[in-house]
C-alpha cells in the first residue's frame, strides 16, 4: 500500500510507493508504543476472515485495524505522526537480510522511515518529474506513505541492478524474500496483480512488518492487508 532519485550506478529507476531515504541500521526510534501494541494486537488476529469485521479505532488522527497501524491511499496519517523507525521490526529485518546472506544471497537495507515533511518533498519531485498520474502510481503522497508509520522497509542487492525495479521479483533474492518474508513477520506490501487493490504497482522490495502470525495468514490466502480486512479498498 507498499526514496533518492537514484541509487548509485543507476539511472531512471522507477522507484517505491514510499520512496527512499537512506537510513543507518541503529536509527533510532523515539516512539515504538504504539507500534509495539500493533503488534502484539495483531498477534491475536491470525484467525480473522476477511469477512469478518476488524476493530477499527482512530487515535489522535491515526487509524488502527485490529491494532495494526494501518495507511494506504484511502486511510491517512497525520502530519504530525513521527514514529520514528519501529526497532522490533529493524530487528526482525536485519535477521532476515543476515539469513537472506547466510544463505549464499545479496539483501541488503535500501530505506525505511520518513517523515511527513521528507514524502511531501519526494512526492512533489516526483510529481514535477513524470507528472501526477505517473506519480500517483509508484509514490504515495504525504500522509499515505507507509514509510511515515516506521513499519515499511525497502530492500535491494549490492548489485542494484534490479532495485526499485520490478524485476527485482524475478532475481533470487526477490524470489528469497516472497518466500521467506512471512516468516520474519513481513508481507510484500504491493504484490503482482493487486495494484487495483493496493493503489500502486508491484514492488517486490517493499516490506510491511505485521508480526509473524498476521504475515503468516496473508501468505497463506495471498492475499493483501485491504483484502484481509475488508478496508480501505
Amino acid at each position: 500500500m507498499k526514496k533518492l532519485f537514484l541509487i548509485v550506478g543507476i539511472s531512471s529507476i522507477v522507484l517505491s510507493a514510499c520512496g527512499v531515504n537512506s537510513d543507518s541500521s541503529n536509527h533510532s526510534n523515539t516512539e515504538d508504543k504504539s507500534s509495539t501494541e500493533e503488534q502484539s494486537n495483531g498477534q491475536n488476529n491470525k484467525n480473522n476472515q476477511k469477512n469478518e469485521q476488524p476493530n477499527i479505532k482512530k487515535k489522535d488522527g491515526i487509524t488502527y485495524v485490529d491494532g495494526h497501524v494501518f495507511a494506504n491511499k484511502k486511510v491517512d496519517l497525520p502530519s504530525d505522526y513521527a514514529p520514528g523507525e519501529n526497532r522490533t521490526a529493524r530487528t526482525d529485518l536485519n535477521q532476515l537480510i543476515q539469513d537472506a546472506r547466510n544463505d549464499g544471497l545479496d539483501v541488503v537495507f535500501r530505506s525505511g522511515y520518513r517523515s511527513y515533511e521528507e514524502q511531501e518533498q519526494l512526492y512533489n519531485d516526483y510529481v514535477a518529474r513524470d507528472g501526477e498520474k505517473a506519480a500517483n502510481q509508484y509514490s504515495a503522497k504525504p500522509g499515505k506513505s507507509e514509510h511515515q508509520t516506521g513499519l515499511a522497509f525497502d530492500v535491494g542487492s549490492n548489485k542494484a541492478t534490479d532495485d526499485f525495479r520490478k524485476s527485482f521479483g524475478n532475481t533470487n533474492e526477490g524470489k528469497w524474500i516472497k518466500e521467506h518474508a512471512h516468516k520474519y513477520g513481513f508481507i510484500v506490501r504491493y504484490p503482482n496483480g493487486k495494484e487495483n487493490i493496493t493503489g500502486y504497482q508491484y514492488e517486490p522490495w517493499h516490506l510491511r512488518y505485521v508480526g509473524k502470525d498476521l504475515a503468516n495468514e496473508i501468505n497463506k490466502q495471498n492475499t493483501t492487508l485491504e483484502e484481509y480486512y475488508n478496508y480501505g479498498m
